[in-house]
This record gives structure tokens, sequence and C-alpha cells, in this order.
């Protein structure tokens, strides 16, 4: 590569940095100051790019044509954002403030499922390709290359909005009281200044910078539905390496982050994602807080109630067990639908079990456990077909090759907590998926692994009543540790670490053997789920089978016994259910998503059982 072409790509590395610090330092304000992780943030970019492209294009197509006009459409793109900022702090955010950060993540991702339909109907499900910039249309030359002008355009704005934000957050007192908010909002309130405001203002302007990252993609690229997810991970890679909170922070990372993927693009194209996630990687194994964010301190007495065994009468297991198995017959008798229907709902059963052992008990939070899925269905499957390996010999493989990169991974990673553990799981998440995207001649690529016959169709019956006595046993095994002196020791580490490392405990050596022992348990799904389904693709790896597994054990309720075979149950059956007659049913279980969360953060087991103390109290109402 030479001298000019280098350059071209470094340009192009700064450009993309543009628009990945204006997408991060939104984020950033909005979780210093509400302490919300807002997994929607993409889509409120996705918003302004399809509103002023449909702007420029479709409505008023003369402001296409005049750098005015389309200017105008893009703040229009921005501060449509910024008001459905609005009514999401004043609807969502203002109601979650005290919610845990997981329980706020998820919620947020019902958001993002709503918006996308939303935006679905309204905008179509069209790509919008909008005219380019006018008076920016040309190109600057490099050698032999040509670098388009509205990128030098946006090269430019990147550290003029650093700058405007800075004199912001240090010059006024409304960011000199954005910066006390960030620091102790409680304070704050006691000197008599009404945090609410304050708060909305920052929403706002954290989806307007959204919006507007959007609108400026539109002389480059089209806008389309699938904006928000791809963007707001690379996002969550630039804010965590930044350090969550640190605007400065934020904009070192995207400059680091857009350099290194225009570079990867260039000398490394199919491990582009690859090296993102690396770097992100790198940087939290060196500094946990990231480049520029406060010291992580462990937290004291998170608000989170003690694992339920509910029911804990012999009358109520029992009729717990003999309704999950009577469902599972009753389903199962319907032929081959709900019999796969059935091994779906116990498989991701198993997946959420293995997640819940870590969050629950553990109390490690994992963003990205479908690595460990991925791995376990990939082990089995390549065991299958490279080597003739039968039912059980694969499963063993798959299980062991999860085993194999958790004791790995584990080792880095255990002395992180919250967000960035999280994100380091999603990092490695996603470099397995680009293995499994781009390893075409051992994964099979986009197309997969297909032609998998680990289960004979006379003996799918018995793995099914094999895999349910599994499941049931599972449950007893977790109720043991969970009522056991180490099932004690781990809900102290997860509530207040400092005292339990005071008192004695391995803190670091428990964490890792829940890491480890979570992850085999999820290899182990994933294994089970390539024998029933006969294929294994890399959307086993993706960001959406994570979040599944998330969505188990939060709609059943992650700290009940029971949570994650009633969160399975109603994910699997009830997405089934409602994607056979209703076109935008991913919006439908999106508000679905947030109403449990709002009304019922403890999950449907633990909304029932507070219901059911309530109606027997004395003071509850007459059964």
């Amino acid at each position: 590569m030479g001298f000019d072409a280098l350059a071209l790509q470094l340009l192009n590395g700064l450009s993309h940095a543009t628009t990945l610090f204006l997408m991060a330092s939104g984020l950033t304000l909005i979780f210093g100051v509400t302490r919300i992780v807002n997994f929607a943030h993409g889509s409120f970019f996705m918003l302004g790019a399809l509103w002023a492209a449909h702007a420029v294009t479709n409505w008023w197509p003369a402001w296409g044509d005049s750098a005015f006009g389309y200017a105008a459409a893009m703040l229009m793109g921005a501060g449509l954002a910024a008001m459905l900022g609005a009514i999401t702090e004043v609807l969502l955010f203002k109601r979650m403030r005290q919610a845990p950060q997981l329980y706020q993540l998820v919620a947020t991702f019902g958001l993002t499922l709503a918006l996308h339909d939303a935006m679905r109907w309204y905008f179509g499900p069209e790509e919008v390709f909008a005219p380019r910039f006018p008076g920016l249309k040309g190109a600057m030359a490099l050698g032999e290359s040509f670098f388009p002008t509205w990128q030098l355009f946006t090269l430019v704005l990147g550290p003029l909005v650093w700058l405007v934000l800075h004199l912001l957050l240090t010059r006024t007192l409304w960011g000199q009281r954005v910066k006390a908010a960030t620091q102790d909002r409680d304070m704050l309130d006691a000197l008599g200044v009404n945090p609410a405001p304050l708060m909305l203002g920052v929403v706002m302007l954290g989806c307007g910078l959204a919006g507007l990252a959007g609108a400026l993609q539109l002389p480059r690229e089209p806008a389309h539905l699938q904006m928000d997810v791809n963007m707001v991970v690379e996002t969550f890679v630039v804010v965590v390496t930044g350090g969550l909170g640190s605007i400065g922070g934020a904009f070192v990372a995207a400059l680091l982050i857009g350099l290194i993927h225009a570079l990867g693009l260039s000398f490394f194209p199919q491990a582009t994602l690859v090296l993102v996630f690396l770097t992100m990687t790198a940087v939290l194994v060196w500094r946990p807080q990231g480049l520029a964010g406060a010291a992580v301190h462990a937290e004291q007495r998170e608000s989170v109630p003690v694992f339920s065994l509910w029911p804990v009468g012999q009358a109520g297991r029992a009729l717990f067990v003999f309704v999950f198995l009577g469902l599972s017959l009753l389903a199962w008798r319907q032929g081959d639908y709900g019999r796969s229907l059935v091994e779906d709902v116990m498989v991701m059963m198993l997946f959420g079990l293995s997640l819940q052992w870590m969050m629950a008990l553990g109390g490690l939070v994992s963003f990205g456990h479908a690595a460990f899925f991925a791995l376990g269905a990939y082990g089995a499957a390549l065991a299958h077909l490279n080597a003739g390996a039968g039912l059980f010999v694969a499963l063993t493989a798959g299980t062991v090759l999860a085993l194999t990169v958790a004791l790995v991974f584990g080792a880095l990673v255990v002395r992180s907590s919250g967000v960035y553990l999280a994100m380091l799981s999603l990092a490695l998440a996603q470099m397995v998926w680009a293995g499994a995207t781009q390893w075409v001649g051992l994964t099979g690529g986009d197309n997969g692994l297909i032609g998998l016959r680990l289960i004979a169709p006379e003996w799918r019956p018995l793995a099914d009543a094999v895999l349910c006595g599994f499941l049931l046993l599972s449950l007893v095994v977790m109720a043991r540790v969970a009522n056991s002196g180490r099932g004690a020791a781990l809900q102290a580490l997860r509530d207040a670490p400092l005292r339990a490392a005071a008192s004695g405990l391995p803190v670091q050596a428990l964490r890792y053997q829940v890491f480890v022992g979570s992850a085999t348990l999820a290899g182990l799904a994933g294994g089970l789920w390539a024998s029933f389904k006969g294929a294994v693709f890399p959307s086993v790896a993706s960001v959406a089978m994570s979040v599944d597994a998330l969505l188990v054990i939060l709609l059943g309720g992650v700290h009940q016994l029971w949570g994650s075979a009633v969160g399975s149950a109603l994910l699997v059956w009830g997405g089934a259910e409602l994607g056979q007659g209703l076109d935008y049913w991913r919006g439908v279980l999106g508000l679905l998503i947030m109403a449990v969360m709002l009304l019922a953060p403890s999950g449907v087991l633990g909304g029932v059982q507070l219901w059911l103390a309530h109606v027997r109290s004395p003071q509850g109402p007459k059964a």
C-alpha cells in the first residue's frame, strides 16, 4: 500500500471517528447524569437519518438541491430525535432511574424493538438513497486517490463538536450543574436545584446528537432499518473504551476505534470487527475503567433480592413440576411443530439457567453469553461432521471447547465488573460471530454447517425426556447450591464484594469458578441446539441470541429458581404465537418487555410472589 492509499484510509478513519464521537458523546452525557445505559441510542441515530433522507428525497425534493434546505432537513432529524428523547425520558428513563443497570439495559432494548417496528410502519422497509450535499459534492486529490469533500467536512466537525461540548460543560452554569449532577445528584437536589429539568435537557441533547450523527451519514450511505443495532454496538465500544461518563475519553476512543476500523479494512478486511473488539479488550484488561474513566469501585449492598427458592413447600414444588411436565407433554403431542417448540423452550431454559447461575448467584453480568453457546454448537457440529462423532461425543466436544475458552477468557476479565465486564463478554461474542461468519473453510460462513444427524427420529422422544429430566436435576442442584454455604458466600460477594474480601472470602477465585461453570453449561446448551436443529449458523453468536438469554431470566425472574422456565416459555412460545399473525410482533414484544421492567422488575414469578404475599398479609385484601 502506497502513502496516498494509507493517507486516504487514515482520513476515512478520522471521518468515521466523527460519527462515533457524536454518538458516544450523547450516550456518555445521558449515562453521566441519569446513570442509565441506553441500548436504544441507535434508534435515535436511525430516526435522524430516515427523517432527513425522506425529507430531501420524497417529501420536499427541492430541499436536496440547496445547502440550506439539506441542512434544515438534517437539523429537523436531529430535533425530532431530541423530542423523542424527551418523551422517552418522561415515560421510561425517569421511572427506571433506581433500577439496576441490567434492567435499564433490557428495558431500552425493548424500546429498540418498539421504535424499530414503529419506524418500519411509518417510513417503510426500503432503503432511502439521499442526494449528495450541495456545494460539497467534489473530492480532494491525494496523489492518485480522492477523498470526498463531505467527509472532509465531517472530519473537521468532530473536534468542533468536542470544543462546543467542552465549553458548554465548563463555562456555563448549566454545564456546571450537569457536572455536579454527574458527581452527586442528591447533593445537587439538597442545594435547591431541581434535577428533573436538567436530566430532561441532557437526554434531549444526547438524543439530538445521535439524530444529527445519523443525518450526517446521508451523503455517504443510504438510510435503512439496520442502522440502529449496527451503530449502537460500536458506540458502546467507544464509550466503554474511553470510560463511562468521560467526554474527553469518548473523543480519544472514537479516534482510536475509527483509525483501527479504517486500517483494518485496508490490511485485514476479514478481521476488522475482531480488531476493534480486541482493541477494547486490551484497553479494559490494562485499565478496567477505560482510558479516562474514574477508578472502578465495587458497589456495596446492591439493591437485589436474595435468590428465591419459591415455592418452598413440597406441594408447591410438586405443582410446578407437574405443570412443567404437563405443558411439555401437551405441546409435544401437537405434532412436529409442538415438539420443535418444546425443544426450543427446553434448550433456551438451559441457556437461561447458565446465565442465571452467573448473574443471580455471582453478580456477574454478561451481554455476550452467546459466545459460549455458539462455541458449544460449532464444536458439536464440527466433531460430528469431521470426525463422525455421535451425540454424546459431539456434546462433550462442544462443551469442552466452551470450557477451554472460558478458562482463558475468564482469567483475563473476571476482575472487571458491571458494564465493563458485560462489554468484554460482548467483545468475545462478536469475535466468535466474526470468526463464524468469515472463516468459511471451517464454519461454512453464512451458509452454516448443515446436515447434522446427531439425533435419529426414532430416538427423539427419548432425547426430549432425558433433556427434561436434566433440566429438573439442574434446578435441584441450583437450589441446593443457593441454600448452601457456598451459595451464601457467592451472594455475599455479589452484594458486598469489599466486605466479602475483608472477611477472607476468595472473591476472584469464586467469581472465576462461577464464570467458568456458567460458560460450560451454555456450551452444553449450544451443543443441544445444534443437535435438535440439525444445523448451525453464525446467528447463534449474535447479539440477539445473548439478549434472548437475558430476556429469558429477566422475564421469568433472575432471582427466582423457576425464572428461566417461565421466561423461556414466555419468550419462545409467546414469540412464536405473535409471529404467526402479527406483522409487527417485535414491536409488541418490545412494549411487553418495557411493561415487565416497569411494573414487575423482579420478573413474572417475582411479581406473582409479591402479589400473593400482599394478599395474605393482614393489611392486604381479604382472600
